[in-house]
């Protein structure tokens, strides 16, 4: 056998012993209202099989999934799975009238996409309208067959979810907001595991429990699952170490508290180290916007050791230990997490940067138009809230989904000249001046070759108010290779890179006032949008999406839409 027959050989065996073990999962999520009881009160709640949170699917590096999503609910539905880097399978991305028109009332779709170098904590959430404050679930990627976690493996594992709960239908919420202009009503509970917990009304009897026994090292996939609202998350007397984030693996680090601004994830392992008894668990907002409104509640659950637990103790278990919480507003705890994150390995950073784009982002005010009445223009000073990035609020089609228009070239659905930069430069996060608190509504779309090296630098605005924005860029995963406050200064502020192990993630948290570095490889063609996981700030435009062209050739190439795929 020659040398060159003996190397494709050896290539065979090793593709084929990856997909023996790969395998597919199917799985059907049916969308219905399920009668739910919080505070005291049952509502007919959107769910995902009778379940809140939704089924956790569990799946290796590898396996291709199947989901077959009926909506038997009175809305629209789609579902997005969450950091999944869906390779040219941008079809079962899942956010409405991007990447597909929504699965109406009656109607099915299923998802089909493989996982492709992935290990760690996403989340599936539906990505319609506001349904994801109850359609939602833990997807855990495992190590391939054969293969373990860079760390010792865990004595058991708990997936966190941590929510918001609304005491009133989540849907009128934010139709209510559309209908008046006005900031959507705050919720009226944090769970965790959709249980809010001992500080709720009617709610210590259903608290979640965490099992834990002296001496066990065990794993906590902490996801915030809220719908507005970046949460602080602590355990009474326990340390934390943190060894992923987003389905990328960490140098681990330990500490006492975590921040997890929505759509994030975040794996710890935790020791059971601790006198045994009952600690609680506690999330409670970070809340970066001045004087804005928020729930400023706190959800608990109760990490219990084995030997306090009700069956040891006949059920006169002692009350739990509480966590001191950082104050709402406590940006310099967030500032020294959020810097802790490295790349496990080296990472391998694009350098020679083909498309250095600069976004600014924020909220904004609209005048009222004339032919509105003023109780639809309930902003500040009879305005309606708004949110762009460079000065645009994007638009969703109504007719066709973005990638459906592209891939058949349907014309007049958007456009592709989202700008580059913002089309005025002014103090981003100074006083800034009235007239440029209107932005211009728009369908734009930002043109990427296929295997552009991008950065993009993500500026905080002070207009109206300066907040901290998580951004969530679909069909790929990013380098954080800074972070700051001010305006970003490409002079001073470069020097601050991270190129050797900066964190990947899905989502990054831009500091108040503040900015933020990514850089990534366009290598998945397709439509992608960019937005805020701040679900109020997406319905007013804090969004853009990049069409990534097809390279050469069929790997480089979006698959075509399967035949089940929802029409408008």
């Amino acid at each position: 056998m020659g040398i060159f027959n003996k190397f494709s050989f050896i290539l065979l065996v090793i593709f084929l012993s990856l997909s023996a073990n790969a395998e597919v999962q199917r799985h059907r999520f049916v969308i219905q209202a399920t009668k739910v009881k919080r505070l005291c009160k049952t509502h007919n709640t959107i769910t995902v099989n009778g379940m809140f949170p939704g089924p956790t699917l569990e799946i290796k590096n590898g396996d291709t999934l199947e989901v077959q999503v009926v909506n038997k609910a009175r809305y629209n539905v789609t579902i997005h799975w969450h950091g999944m880097r869906q390779m040219r399978t941008g079809w079962a991305d899942g956010p409405e009238f991007v990447t597909q028109c929504p699965i109406r009332p009656g109607g099915s779709y299923t998802y089909r996409f493989t996982v492709q170098g992935q290990e760690g904590t996403l989340w599936w959430h539906a990505h319609s309208s506001w349904l994801r404050a109850t359609v939602y679930g833990a997807l855990i990627i495992r190590p391939r067959e054969g293969k373990s976690y860079p760390f010792p493996k865990p004595k058991r594992e708990t997936p966190i979810l941590l929510g918001e709960w609304w005491d009133t239908n989540p849907i009128d919420v934010v139709r209510e907001a559309t209908r008046t202009g006005a900031a959507p009503n705050v919720s009226d509970a944090y769970t965790i595991n959709a249980q809010p917990g001992d500080l709720y009304k009617c709610s210590s009897k259903e608290t979640t429990i965490v099992p834990i026994d002296s001496g066990e090292t065990n794993l906590l996939r902490v996801i915030n699952a809220a719908l507005n609202q970046p949460l602080f998350f602590k355990v009474a007397n326990h340390k934390l170490t943190v060894v992923g984030a987003d389905a990328s693996y960490t140098k681990p680090f330990t500490t006492s508290v975590l921040m997890l601004g929505p759509g994030q994830t975040t794996d710890v392992l935790i020791r059971g180290d601790q006198p045994p008894s009952r600690y609680y668990m506690a999330a409670r907002a970070y809340q970066s916007a001045q004087n804005a409104p928020f729930d400023n509640t706190t959800t608990t659950a109760i990490l219990e050791y084995k030997s306090a637990s009700c069956a040891a103790k006949k059920c006169n278990a002692p009350t739990p230990i509480m966590p001191s919480l950082p104050a709402y507003n406590d940006t310099n705890t967030v500032t020294a997490f959020s810097q802790s994150f490295r790349s496990r390995e080296k990472a391998e950073v694009p350098t020679d940067i083909d498309e250095s784009l600069f976004f600014t982002i924020g909220l904004g005010l609209n005048n009222c138009p004339p032919n509105f009445r003023k109780r639809r223009c309930q902003g500040p000073n009879g305005t309606r809230f708004t949110a762009s990035m460079n000065n645009v609020s994007f638009v969703l089609p109504r007719n066709f989904s973005l990638l459906q228009a592209h891939q058949q070239g349907i014309p007049g659905v958007f456009t592709t000249d989202f700008p580059a930069n913002p089309p005025l430069k002014f103090d981003y996060t100074g006083n800034v001046s009235r007239s440029l608190f209107q932005p211009v509504p728009g369908t734009k779309l930002y043109k990427l070759k296929y295997g552009s090296r991008v950065q993009i630098v993500l500026q905080d605005t002070s207009i109206v108010t300066p907040e901290n924005h998580p951004i969530h860029l679909h069909g790929y995963d990013f380098y954080i290779i800074a972070q700051g406050f001010g305006n970003f200064d490409p002079k001073k502020d470069s020097s601050k890179f991270n190129l050797v192990d900066p964190p990947m993630r899905n989502t990054v948290g831009v500091p108040v006032n503040g900015w933020a570095v990514i850089r990534f490889v366009a290598d998945n063609p397709g439509v992608w949008i960019m937005h805020c996981h701040l679900d109020v700030h997406i319905n007013w435009g804090l969004a853009m999406a990049f069409l990534v062209e097809n390279g050469v050739g069929k790997l480089q190439t979006i698959q075509p839409p399967p035949p089940d795929l929802p029409i408008c």
